[in-house]
């Protein structure tokens, strides 16, 4: 599903309203016309299309951030899935104010990278990957991964975050990211690694052990790339909910 076969952002339309609308085969913008909705209703409608095309065609990410209800964000998910930036945080604990940020993945239209404490991890690299993004996606981010980072690097990260935790509960899959993984079928080749053995693995790493940064960071990159396939996953399952049934 994409932003252009959305209308809820529209002043005064709810979910009911757009679904008459798909009803009646208007399932993209340059489908609708006058006469389909009351008049102050059509006039929100146009007011918000003519407004969001050339927000679309400069790939501004945030204004649908902002205009889009928040659990409906993940209809932009198409429209920026090239820039769009899967990410993920290893730590040595819980509070960003007594531990400390030990790796960051972020995979990005195919391209994973990996930054690690005490080697690359900066402060600009981290601006620099989120600055190029259009949107983030998390699993569990916006409550832990991004204010951790922003209070370890003095970051201020203002793109869109796309949350997959929440998105998940729309689906019916809760629970935590690697149990969802078993449910809808994401292998991993990395078995028998958690939060709490990336702690361990850390701490090995810091007296000497180069084989167990490996083993993090390969945890780490693959945590970061099953965002991607499990975000494909569950925006399929929306999509087919949403509005597959009146195409």
């Amino acid at each position: 599903m994409r932003i252009e076969n959305s209308f809820i952002a529209a002043r005064g339309v709810g979910a009911a309203t757009e679904r008459k609308l798909w009803q009646q085969g208007v399932t993209h913008w340059d489908d609708f016309e006058d006469g389909l909705l009351g008049p102050k209703t059509t006039e929100n409608v146009w007011e918000f299309i003519d407004n969001a095309r050339p927000r679309l065609d400069d790939g501004d990410a945030a204004y649908f951030g902002d205009a889009l209800p928040s659990k409906e964000f993940w209809r932009a998910y198409e429209n920026f899935a090239q820039d769009a930036c899967f990410f993920d945080i290893e730590t040595t604990g819980l509070d960003s104010a007594r531990n400390k940020v030990t790796t960051v993945s972020v995979h990005r239209d195919g391209d994973t990278r990996t930054y690690v404490q005490g080697d690359n991890l900066t402060t600009g690299a981290l601006r620099e990957e989120f600055d190029e993004s259009s949107l983030l996606v998390s699993f569990n981010g916006k409550r832990f991964d991004q204010p951790f980072l922003e209070d370890c690097f003095d970051l201020d990260v203002t793109t869109p975050h796309l949350d997959l935790l929440y998105l998940c509960k729309q689906v019916g899959l809760s629970g935590g990211l690697k149990n969802i993984e078993q449910e809808v079928g994401i292998g991993r080749e990395e078995e028998g690694v958690d939060g709490r053995e990336a702690v361990r693995l850390w701490h090995q790493y810091e007296r000497g052990d180069d084989a167990a940064l490996d083993r993090l960071v390969k945890y780490n990159r693959e945590d970061t790339q099953n965002l991607q396939t499990l975000l494909d996953h569950v925006h399929g399952t929306l999509r087919a909910e949403t509005l597959e049934p009146h195409l």
